[in-house]
């Protein structure tokens, strides 16, 4: 079970990556969540870390490193590739789910206005995830990033 695991929000949006925190808050879930900004800072959070979250929530639309860039860095090193990494985005364009999905995207959400409806949708990931057998989470002292 991975109800302990943290999970990486990366979102630049202060509004959205509040209401996402509330979600979860307010679905009495336990996990530290870590909140970056754009996909550069997570990378280099990533390189620095000796437990892998058990799922990253990733918008699309960022500066300095967009989320299709960071799927593609991700998705290219061994040992972080393995991560669960669901889009969670405005986006509905076709375009953009079809590259996530080529990137290594498990999941793409669209962020729904509602709260109730948005609460729902973070429920169903982290139930499913919670539910899912996922790979080693740990990175050994020799393991290269």
């Amino acid at each position: 079970m991975n109800e302990l695991k943290p999970i990486l929000l990366i979102e630049d949006d202060s509004v959205d990556a509040m209401t996402v925190k509330r979600a979860i808050r307010d679905l009495h879930l336990t996990n530290q969540i870590i909140h970056l900004t754009n996909g550069e800072e997570a990378v280099k959070y990533l390189a620095h870390i000796s437990e892998k979250p058990f799922v990253i929530l990733l918008d699309l639309n960022m500066p300095r490193m967009t989320g299709l860039e960071f799927l593609k860095t991700i998705k290219a090193n061994e040992i972080l590739k393995t991560i669960p990494i669901i889009v969670l985005t405005t986006s509905k364009e076709r375009q953009d789910v079809m590259e996530s999905f080529d990137l290594g995207a498990v999941g793409y959400m669209t962020k729904p206005v509602d709260y109730t409806k948005f609460t729902e949708v973070i429920n169903t990931i982290i139930i499913y995830w919670n539910l899912s057998e996922a790979p080693k989470s740990v990175i050994t002292a020799n393991d290269k990033i």
